[in-house]
């Protein structure tokens, strides 16, 4: 009888007590730099990030990767890049490798939880059918497959708007169709730019299109939120903006009065601002994380910002690895806050399944659930160390405050001296000897010069890759059964 009554009373209660999951929105920005946004002092005012920044948290000590498919990686997967894609730079068109499907992606853990998933936008781990996030656990995908420079010359892929387009070293329909390696087309090699949706290629991207990704992108999401209020949803929103060539939307050329680059920038804060005002518009607001982060450091020689720290993307500095980054999520992240500790793309994945309620992969993962440190509970941290690797190598690493570069032997106090002006290798012996020592742990994990290592899994590969489109308009056989010829 007093179990029964137990039973009755628990099962009165527990519809009470039971969590509502989150809707999670993470908003991927390419090649943004650090103070290219005005809350983290960007000269160039973005008002809707500045909003978000006010009624939720910056997370200032935020590190992704040297480059783009490494990033998103770690994004998708909560492991260090090295571990799940050993590459040594990026992916290009009609790669023979990518995201093994064996990896299981935060798009999978969410749809264990019931949750809907898309992926609008960038994708860039894998161009091939079994590579797409359509094969990773996403509900949908719309967009291109890398980044919006990987195209052909004489259709603006390779110079920005208003400037005279490139004709490019090959004859038109001369376009080599085998990879010289196993990352796919480079160059004047690489085939027209396909655009994506429903696992069909629906356009052949031009310089007309190219001005119409950002909006595009946006309208889509803010459709699937519309029309998706009563289940939870998982929306990963990969901008193609602002990595070149700068194509912004026509609205927006010259707004910034700076550069395309900025004018482009402005777009991105008019998209976020689409996002969370509909979010307010229907009240989903308080039950929605927000998520805005950029892929890696900005490239300078391309306008990008990123003071006050030193390098820029393609490096191992803060420059090239630490990004602008900040959390929404009114009622649960405390406005107007910010946190040094230190965080990463890899912490995406465990935080987002414990805010759902789902197991973590069986695999093993390095990021930590960082929900705690988003909520503004007491005494929540970041990484105790954090690894810089570029391609196959150990570059750096963090422990603290203290960072070393390990093969110039270069140590800098990351919390007086953010912009890594003065070494103190010299002064701090027993700091160099510390670090060293944990280098050497992971190394005996992830290596280092090369994929041999004990810690890294395979790569997902096929055999005699193709474009998505070839150089002579044919859309690759197999993506919808339907052969068609794009113009």
């Amino acid at each position: 009888m007093q179990r029964l009554l137990i039973y009755l009373l628990l099962s009165t209660l527990c519809p009470l007590l039971a969590v509502e999951k989150p809707n999670i929105i993470l908003i991927n920005i390419d090649d943004l730099g650090y103070a290219d946004i005005s809350p983290f002092g960007g000269k160039v005012k973005t008002p809707n990030l500045d909003r978000m920044a006010a009624e939720g948290m910056k997370l200032a000590s935020h590190y992704a990767a040297p480059v783009c498919s490494p990033s998103r990686a770690a994004m998708m997967t909560g492991c260090y890049p090295k571990r799940v894609l050993p590459i040594s730079g990026v992916l290009f068109p009609s790669a023979a490798v990518g995201l093994n499907p064996e990896e299981t992606t935060v798009a999978e853990v969410l749809k264990k939880q019931g949750y809907l998933t898309t992926c609008i936008g960038k994708w860039h781990l894998g161009d091939q059918p079994e590579f797409l996030p359509t094969a990773q656990g996403f509900d949908s995908y719309f967009g291109i497959p890398y980044s919006n420079d990987m195209g052909l010359a004489s259709e603006g892929s390779k110079s920005n708007a208003g400037e005279p387009i490139r004709k490019g070293k090959a004859k038109a329909g001369a376009q080599k169709t085998v990879p010289v390696d196993e990352t796919g087309l480079k160059g004047d090699a690489q085939p027209p730019l396909p655009l994506v949706d429903a696992g069909q290629v629906v356009e052949r991207v031009k310089a007309a299109q190219q001005h119409t990704f950002t909006r595009r992108y946006t309208e889509r999401a803010v459709s699937f939120i519309r029309g998706h209020q009563k289940q939870p949803f998982f929306i990963y929103l990969p901008h193609n903006a602002v990595h070149f060539p700068d194509y912004p939307h026509h609205d927006f050329m010259g707004k910034s009065g700076v550069s395309l680059q900025k004018d482009w920038t402005l777009e991105v804060d008019w998209s976020v601002g689409q996002i969370l005002a509909t979010l307010r518009e229907l009240k989903m607001d308080s039950n929605t994380l927000v998520i805005f982060t950029s892929d890696n450091g900005g490239p300078i020689n391309q306008g990008a910002d990123n003071t006050p720290l030193r390098g820029a993307k393609g490096s191992t500095l803060e420059g090239g690895m630490r990004v602008c980054t900040l959390a929404w999520w009114p009622g649960k992240i405390p406005s107007a806050s910010n946190t040094n500790a230190v965080t990463s793309h890899m912490d995406w994945l465990p935080t987002f399944a414990s805010l759902a309620g789902a197991a973590l992969p069986e695999r093993a993962i390095d990021g930590v659930n960082i929900s705690p440190l988003l909520l503004g509970q007491s005494g929540a941290q970041g990484h105790d160390v954090f690894y810089y690797y570029h391609g196959f190598n150990l570059q750096a690493l963090r422990a603290g405050a203290w960072k070393l570069h390990l093969q110039k032997g270069e140590l800098y106090d990351l919390e007086s001296d953010i912009g890594e002006t003065k070494n103190l290798a010299k002064e701090q012996p027993e700091q160099v000897a510390k670090l060293r020592a944990l280098a050497e742990v992971m190394l005996r994990d992830l290596g280092d010069g090369n994929a041999d290592a004990p810690g890294v899994r395979s790569l997902g590969r096929v055999a005699n890759p193709q474009p998505m489109i070839h150089s002579d308009g044919h859309v690759r056989s197999g993506m919808d059964g339907v052969a068609k010829v794009l113009p």
